[in-house]
């Protein structure tokens, strides 16, 4: 019996443990924050500009 071909099949070396593709990007959250903040900080610099 070969033992070498029973059970799951190794990974190829490199490949990531997680499907990127599936799961959901850390920047999707911070992108609602990253555009109020924006919108902050324009706001801001619009109210000391005109000081």
């Amino acid at each position: 019996m070969d033992y070498g071909k029973s059970g799951a099949p190794k990974s190829t070396k490199g490949t990531p443990k997680f499907n990127p593709h599936k799961t959901p990007s850390k920047d999707a959250a911070q992108s609602e924050s990253k555009a109020a903040l924006l919108a902050r900080m324009k706001a801001a610099a619009a109210k000391k500009a005109s000081d």
